[in-house]
Formats: structure tokens, sequence, C-alpha cells
């Protein structure tokens, strides 16, 4: 139900957004198309602020909630509701702070009015994002984050609504943004009352405190997530200030059109695995190693497929669909892309390595690893925007994971949890990265025999991507363990959905 309802509404959330997007870009100017990638990236690297809370009790709140303890899930909420006000607070404080240093973030300020109202807006929004929110921690940890999805969603299609009549009618950008505001705020209230309704406890009052045992090993995990986020921050938030601190504001504002394209399609693969989350922290809590063992590597096997798939997807047709939406002067070059691509894969074959290492609360033990990436990140990346531009700034967060993530993160899980090997996971790693770029190199192959206008091409790459990678990756794994559970697991959805149209 989560993965079926979360894939169906983040696409759509994804579509209407991407219709705002080419509303947005077509309506306004390169500049203002830069500042808004620019704005946003400031924003996400002030939400280090948040430490990992929402994380760390996430996974607190899986035993209580296996235990029927509403007690405990009182405590852990209110301690959560007052991290999250500490938080705005902070992010509206060193938000304000930045304003004053808002030039030196832009090489070649655009001409664009009212900059320093627009940034507030940004704000603004980040701000209220935290009120009243902390609610739907405990939705998703009790395995429904369907409802989280469909009331998050669908405010999100409600917003995009408003500022495409807004872009149409008016071509305000102040205005597009307090609309922003305003569903935020009233999502976060309908998701609140919702929250209400489905525990009313939430309501009663509660003057009881955790044990300190409980408290100090909540903190500790709060101290890791820290690390956590921060390497994830510096990684993934940083391109497009570096963009626009060495390249210029309008190159930050023609990758945040790329980012926009993956960073929707990641939403949505990323939806589908979170889905299991929950139910992969109760797996924690109540199986063995050896099933924890078996889930995981199927998991990692449908994540390394989709993602695949994807990531060659995109690879072919990113640059028709942003010339067909966008026009030809927002066009990366085809290395840029590549590497792009890549990026986007090796990461999403981590997505349910970190699922299970956050799922089973191992924030611990890699908490070095994220300050490593971090710094390699912004070293590699800064060294390399010197002598090769944009690309230089993508090899950085390539080097960066490759040197870190990829092999620190599945050593915890082995270790730590699995007790085994992680050797074993290596190998099939290996194995899998050999197939994928054998795959790749097929698919490159006949995406390249026929040329035509940017909508043919998005066609019939798209034909040749669905048909031929799915193909020939079955062709590959049909015998395996992971293709015969995962074919089984898709046969009982699809009879379970068909059931359900049934009896409608």
């Amino acid at each position: 139900m989560n993965t079926s309802v979360a894939f169906v509404a983040q696409v759509s959330a994804i579509l209407m957004g991407f219709f705002t997007r080419v509303v947005f870009t077509r309506m306004l100017s390169e500049g203002y198309v830069g500042i808004n990638g620019l704005f946003t990236d400031i924003l996400n690297i002030l939400s280090l602020s948040e430490l990992g809370v929402g994380t760390a009790i996430t996974y607190a709140l899986y035993a209580p909630i296996a235990k029927g303890d509403i007690k405990k899930q009182q405590i852990l909420m209110r301690m959560f509701r007052t991290f999250y006000r500490m938080t705005a607070l902070f992010v509206m404080a060193a938000g304000l702070c930045l304003i004053p240093f808002l030039n030196i973030l832009m090489k070649d300020r655009p001409d664009v009015d009212h900059l320093v109202l627009i940034y507030c807006l940004y704000l603004l929004n980040s701000v209220v994002s935290y009120l009243l929110i902390y609610k739907k921690t405990l939705i998703d940890a009790h395995q429904m984050n369907y409802i989280t999805v469909l009331y998050h969603n669908g405010f999100l299609v409600l917003q995009d609504i408003c500022q495409i009549i807004i872009l149409i009618t008016t071509k305000n950008f102040v205005l597009f943004l307090s609309v922003a505001v305003v569903c935020t705020i009233i999502g976060n209230v309908c998701m609140s009352r919702k929250a209400d309704a489905l525990f009313p406890y939430l309501k009663e009052t509660c003057h009881e405190k955790l044990p300190q045992e409980e408290r100090r090993d909540i903190l500790k995990n709060v101290k890791a997530m820290l690390m956590h986020k921060l390497g994830n921050v510096v990684v993934n938030n940083t391109d497009n200030l570096l963009i626009s601190s060495f390249v210029g504001v309008v190159s930050a504002g023609i990758y945040s059109n790329y980012f926009l394209i993956i960073g929707s399609i990641r939403q949505v693969l990323e939806q589908a695995l979170l889905g299991v989350s929950a139910s992969v922290g109760n797996l924690g809590v109540l199986e063995d190693k050896d099933r924890v063992k078996s889930v995981f590597e199927q998991l990692f096997f449908i994540g390394y497929w989709l993602f695949g798939f994807a990531g060659i997807c995109l690879f072919e047709m990113l640059n028709p669909f942003v010339e067909f939406a966008f026009g030809k002067k927002y066009l990366f070059p085809r290395e840029i892309v590549l590497v792009l691509c890549i990026n986007f894969f090796i990461n999403g074959t981590r997505r349910a390595v970190l699922i299970f290492k956050e799922s089973m609360g191992l924030f611990w033990y890699d908490r070095y690893k994220a300050i490593a990436e971090a710094l390699l990140n912004l070293s590699i990346s800064i060294l390399l925007v010197l002598h090769f531009g944009i690309v230089g700034i993508f090899i950085g967060t390539f080097c960066s994971t490759v040197l870190t993530s990829v092999w620190v993160e599945p050593y915890i899980i082995y270790k730590y949890r699995l007790k085994r090997p992680v050797s074993e996971f290596f190998k099939t790693y290996a194995y899998y990265m050999l197939v994928m770029a054998g795959v790749w190199t097929i698919a490159e192959c006949c995406c390249r025999i026929i040329s035509g206008s940017p909508l043919f091409l998005l066609v019939y790459r798209f034909c040749i991507c669905l048909l031929l990678v799915n193909l020939l990756l079955w062709a590959v794994y049909r015998r395996t363990d992971n293709w015969k559970r995962t074919e089984a697991l898709l046969y009982k959805v699809f009879q379970n959905i068909w059931k359900k149209v049934r009896k409608k």
C-alpha cells in the first residue's frame, strides 16, 4: 500500500511540478531560474540544524509501537516537537544573518527586482515547514506512509496549479512564492489534524520523561545523524553554490533544470523504496539476521535494477527532453550529463543500504565517514572546477561518494547487524556493476543509430531503453533467487490490485 500510493502520488506531483517549471522557465528570465536553485540550496544547507532528529526519533518509535507502549510514544513526540520548534527558530535567525552576504554567493548577480524580499520568502517557507509537521513521523512509523504522501503531494499539486495560474496571469515572482508559503502552512495544519484523529493520545497531557539511559541513546543517535546530515548536505546541496560562485548564476539555473528532472525521478524511486522503511524497522525488532539478510539482498537487487534502468533512460533522454521543454540555451554537453547520470545510479544503489542502516539504528558506527565525505567533496570539487569547469564539480561528488559511502555503509550493516563478512556483498556489487555497464553500452549503441528531432528521439530512445534494458537484465538474472523472489512479489502486488479493482 505504501509503495503503490507513494509511486502514483509522487508521479502526479512531479508531473505537475515539471509543468510548473516549464511555465516558470518560459515566463521568467534566466536570472530567476538561477536564484531559485541558489536560494533553495542555501536553505537546504540551513536545514542541517534539524540534526537528523527525525531519523533518530523515528527509529526510537519502532520498539514502543511494536509493544503498544503509548506513554513512550507520547514522550518521544513531545521531545520531537521541542526539537523542531528550536530548529525553526535557528533556521530563521541563521537565514536572516546571511542576507548581507548574498552578493558574495552570486558571481554576475542577475538583474532581479526585490532580491532580498524573494530570499525572505524562501526563508519563511523553510521555517514554516518545521511547524506541526513533526506529527507525520508517528504516522510513518506506524507503517502508514501512504497517508503522509497523499497529504504532502496533494498540497504540492494544489500549490503548482495556483502558481501556474499566477505566472500566466501576472508573471509576479513574489506572488508565486507567497502561494508556496500559504500551501505549506495549510498542508501542515491538515496533516497535524489527521495525526490527532488517528492517535488521540497526542492531545493528552504528558509530563513524564524518558529514563536517563534512553535519553542518552537518542542524543547519541542525534549526534551521529548530525554528522551524516552534514555529509549529505555538503555532497548534495553545494553544487549550485559552487556553480554560482565559480561559474555564474545563469549556469546554476541551467543545472537546476537538470537537477529538477533527475531529482524528480530519484524521488519517485526512493519513495517507492522508502515505503518499506517502517516495515524494515519492524523487521529489525522482530526477526533474526538470516531473515534480515534475505530481505536486504532482495531490496538491494530491486533498487539496483530500478536505478540502473532509470540512469540509462536519463542519459539517453535528458538532453532531448531539456531541449524540447526549455530550449537549446539550457543544454549541457553530454559528458556532463554522463557524470550526472552515473552519480544518480551510484547513489541509487545505496538506497537499500541506507534504508536498512537507518531503520535499524546503525547511525553511530560510520559517523566520521560523513565528515570525510564532505571534506573530500568540497576539496576535490573546488580543485577540479578551477581546471575543468562545471563537470569538475560533479566528478568531485562521484569521487567522494566512491571513496567513502559506497564501501563504508554496507560494511557497517554486515559487521554490526548481519554478522557476516562484507566480502559477500562486494562480490555481488562488482558483478552487478559489470552487468549494468555492459547493458548501458549496448543501449547507447542502439540509441545512437538514428537521429532526429528532440521529440522523435525521446520516443525512440524511451522504447529502446524500456524494452532492451529490461530484457537484457531479465536474461542475465532470470535464474537467480533475487529475481524469483522479486517476480513472486510483483505477482502478489498485481494480484492484490486486480482483486481490489474487481471489487470496485
